[in-house]
């Protein structure tokens, strides 16, 4: 059942309950701001309520808090004013509804958030990162700002003949993996002005400052290749392979899977449309993979794109 975790003292707050309940959600109601904010991000609702006046700096900071965090922004959050003056452009909610609304206006209100949610959450089921829809709302976003980021394209080597070898229960492991060491280090270097996305099965993308990008994709492999072997039997690591079929049924040994990020800088002019990133990131790709192991390649060149033909 969905969670609503509502903070209020509000004389209300008992019909607001009822109301939502009758919609068919859970609600935890709480009055301490302290308390809640301390336990919010222990046990993270689906959605949170939360009536401004009672701490205003304290709620401001913990909204701040939930939507620079890469892997929490989904989660909407709805405020509680006193009256229209209460309002701030500046805070990133996603509804809110006045100290006066009845049981069944914040229902309504509720029930608006989550389906706004829905039909703009393109996340993977697997990883919950954003998906291709946001991912290329989000590069074409840098480009129409002329900002100074790099666009990492992010895959797995020997990851097929890995599925094939362990199971895919064991795949999707790495691939959680992945998601994860890319989350951590983009949020520690880069907090809300990177991204995180995931196109499907190995495939990842994220956008980084430019200065800070050889730090993160250094930081991403040396990662990757410590916490890998976790992933194998000790008769692989052992051999230092492992065998599996290739993709014309032959039986091969295969390196353990590395990870592979091809870098393409944006600069003021370079890109007018993300087609033209994937483009460069796909030769880029082809150069990162010729190298052993992981790695990652940048591409230096500044100039506009050109079209070959």
């Amino acid at each position: 059942m969905t969670k609503i975790l509502l903070l209020s003292r509000n004389p209300r707050t008992s019909t607001w309950v009822e109301a939502l309940q009758g919609a068919g959600f859970s609600v935890e109601t709480k009055e301490d701001p302290k308390k809640m904010a301390s336990e919010v991000l222990e046990r993270l609702p689906d959605l949170l309520i939360l009536e401004k006046s009672l701490a205003p700096e304290l709620i401001a900071d913990l909204i701040f808090a939930l939507k620079e965090n890469l892997n929490l922004a989904f989660l909407p959050i709805l405020l509680i004013l006193r009256e229209t003056s209460d309002f701030e452009d500046e805070l990133p909610i996603d509804d809110f509804f006045f100290e006066s609304a009845n049981g069944d206006e914040v229902a309504a209100r509720v029930k608006l958030a989550f389906a706004r949610t829905c039909r703009i959450a393109d996340n993977n089921p697997l990883t919950g990162l954003p998906g291709n829809t946001s991912i290329l709302k989000a590069i074409q976003q840098k480009i129409d700002s002329e900002e100074e980021v790099a666009f990492c394209y992010v895959d797995l080597d020997n990851f097929k003949p890995f599925n094939d070898r362990y199971g895919f229960a064991r795949g999707d492991e790495i691939l959680r993996l992945v998601a994860r060491l890319l989350s951590n280090s983009v949020q520690f270097h880069a907090g809300h002005r990177g991204f995180v996305g995931h196109v499907g099965g190995d495939d990842f993308v994220f956008i980084c400052p430019l200065e800070s990008v050889e730090q993160i994709c250094q930081e991403i492999i040396d990662s990757f290749d410590r916490l890998v072997p976790h992933f194998l039997d000790e008769e692989d690591l052992e051999r230092g392979y492992f065998i599996a079929k290739d993709r014309r049924g032959q039986i091969q040994r295969f390196p353990f899977p590395s990870i592979s990020i091809a870098v393409v800088p944006n600069y003021p002019g370079k890109f007018k449309h993300y087609g033209e990133v994937a483009s460069v990131a796909a030769q880029v790709k082809k150069l990162v993979k010729q190298q052993p192991g992981s790695a990652y390649f940048i591409d230096r060149r500044r100039g506009p794109y050109q079209v070959s033909g």
